[in-house]
């Protein structure tokens, strides 16, 4: 069960990139966001699939950084990079089809929140264990979503 827990923290192998693995494993976050807007979900059930995959994302890391040994939080481990990018996009899975910059964009700044981690996110990554890991993302992606919504706002009243 831990192998199987590595390769999905892993990204299935893409953070084993040696080149920005957390960028390279966030990828597959577009993915997930790409099969939530295929499968036309409300806003409601893009939020309760979002808590369900940072819930996931937990156990999932705390048994990778175990079974890694590599200390606390290694850069292997990518799912809470991409178990946490559809939060930054939140109710605007149907506008991203429409407006091919959108995907873009919001994953540029998700990766730029959760590299530069704003208050309280920095401080929240020394919790233990697989929460540690998971939170300071969620709440990277917070701030991400809300500044993607600024930005496609002002993009659909002055673009």
């Amino acid at each position: 069960m831990r192998k199987l827990a590595v390769f999905a923290a892993t990204g299935f192998g893409l953070g084993l990139s040696p080149v920005a693995p957390g960028t390279v494993g966030s990828l597959l976050g577009c993915l997930i966001v790409w099969i939530m807007t295929a499968l036309r979900l409300p806003l409601a059930g893009q939020i309760a699939v979002c808590v369900l995959l940072a819930f996931v994302c937990v156990p999932v890391c705390t048994a990778a950084e175990k079974e890694l040994s590599l200390g606390k939080d290694p850069g292997r481990i990518v799912a809470d990079e991409y178990l946490t990018f559809p939060i930054a996009m939140l109710g605007l899975y149907g506008e991203w089809m429409q407006h091919a910059w959108l995907m873009p964009l919001c994953f540029a700044v998700a990766r730029f929140m959760d590299i530069v981690k704003p208050f309280p996110a920095y401080r929240l990554q020394s919790l233990p264990s697989g929460l540690g890991i998971t939170i300071d993302d969620l709440v990277a992606s917070l701030y991400a979503l809300a500044v993607n919504h600024i930005i496609f706002a002002a993009a659909m009243r002055w673009g």
